[in-house]
């Protein structure tokens, strides 16, 4: 079974008609940072990226998996409560065989939340 990764967009700002914090941290750095201390202690993999180009709904998170149904979710607060949500709702994901989790099972933190749902990719017959 391929991991589950919580990609985040440390990019991303709630405000885009804001100025940057004064250090320059962004929304999306700032809920990176407390995404990955929190998916350390879970074994949930992280990585950053430069933009998932979801701006009207920052900050924004994909949970990914190879040959799982994958979700981007957004419009979190750079938060404690919002990482340990979304990172909950990763290592649920990496326990499904298809990346579905019921409803039932999410979450609170994350409900309200996915942006977009995208099928496995298909297996490449070459």
């Amino acid at each position: 079974m391929s991991a589950t990764w919580i990609t985040i967009c440390d990019t991303c700002r709630r405000d885009r008609t804001a100025p940057p914090a004064i250090d320059g941290t962004t929304d999306g750095a700032a809920l990176a940072a407390l995404v990955e201390r929190s998916a350390a202690a879970a074994g949930v993999r992280t990585r950053r990226v430069a933009c998932l180009m979801g701006c009207d709904h920052g900050c924004n998170v994909a949970i990914q998996a190879a040959g799982k149904l994958n979700y981007t979710l957004g419009r979190f607060e750079p938060t404690a409560e919002a990482a340990e949500a979304i990172v909950d709702y990763a290592a649920r994901h990496a326990a499904s065989d298809s990346g579905q989790v019921p409803y039932r099972d999410w979450p609170q933190g994350v409900k309200g939340h996915f942006v977009t749902r995208h099928p496995p990719l298909p297996d490449d017959p070459a």
